[in-house]
């Protein structure tokens, strides 16, 4: 396992890594945290996202998770949180996964994930883990709207009926580590309707939004709500007394963006696809 090309812009880096046989994931670093992937592709094959287009080839091991780390620290790279929002599914690789988290927490780092929940039953694991964040990857609160932009995944019902059972036994400070993560897409996901519901199920849990911004991709036809829009978006959200938090500037780049991380970009750009 070996990095092959550092990208960087003016706020990311984008590590290619070849696995032993001959794969190419996608590590990003941003300031003292460090994105990594667990899976070589995806199997949720969320139709926004550039991480599933060949779907799941297979799971990294978990020397493969922690050398991610590894490597790029041996690299000079100042590293103080790992977040598992990388290419693939932590919970499909739920045991290199929690494997690699004992591992990153033993060497003191912060720890958190994004997930869409699948599969519920690791879904639970997760929570109970000492873990320092976990967003739940809902990107629609209407059932068909969810299957279409998450083919594999399980009912809206399901999942918040675990994250209820859950944020019952915690104090409102530890609610504080748990989001919902919620990517609007224009003319997709946007609707007052939509957004009234999302802070309805918020304000039920007890716990945040993350309200993230479409990196727009050329694979697909979705295109990014216009920045006014946003901000109107966050503030009727703001105005219903739900806690929110903005794309950050590193989760809004072509180059290690939200949903922009994929599997051997380096084979499609000798095709000549566009790929940043």
């Amino acid at each position: 396992m070996e990095v092959v090309k550092i990208i960087n812009d003016d706020l990311n880096t984008l590590f290619e890594i070849k696995t032993d046989d001959g794969y190419t994931i996608e590590s990003v670093h941003y300031r003292k945290t460090l994105c990594v992937s667990s899976q070589v592709g995806c199997s949720i094959k969320c139709s926004f996202c550039a991480s599933g287009l060949n779907g799941l080839i297979r799971n990294l091991s978990f020397d493969e998770i922690i050398n991610q780390y590894l490597m790029i620290k041996d690299k000079g790279y100042e590293i103080e949180s790992i977040a598992f929002a990388g290419i693939g599914e932590p919970l499909l690789n739920w045991e290199n996964v929690k494997q690699a988290f004992d591992y990153f927490k033993s060497q003191g780092l912060s720890v958190s994930f994004y997930t869409t929940g699948f599969p519920i039953s690791n879904f639970k694991q997760l929570l109970a883990l000492n873990h320092d964040g976990v967003n739940l990857s809902l990107h629609s609160v209407f059932e068909e709207k969810r299957k279409s932009l998450i083919p594999n995944s399980h009912t809206i019902s399901q999942l918040i009926q675990v994250f209820k059972d859950h944020l019952q036994q915690l104090s409102n400070r530890k609610k504080k580590l748990y989001n919902i993560a919620y990517i609007l897409i224009y003319g997709e996901n946007d609707s007052y309707e939509e957004i009234d519901k999302l802070g309805e199920i918020a304000k039920e849990l007890g716990i945040g939004v993350s309200l993230l911004k479409y990196n727009e991709i050329e694979f697909f036809p979705y295109k990014s709500v216009p920045d006014d829009r946003y901000e109107e978006l966050f503030l009727r959200l703001r105005e219903k007394g739900i806690r929110v938090t903005l794309s950050n500037k590193y989760r809004t780049r072509k180059i290690g963006g939200c949903g922009t991380l994929m599997v051997n970009r380096l084979e499609l750009h000798k095709l000549n696809f566009t790929i940043f």
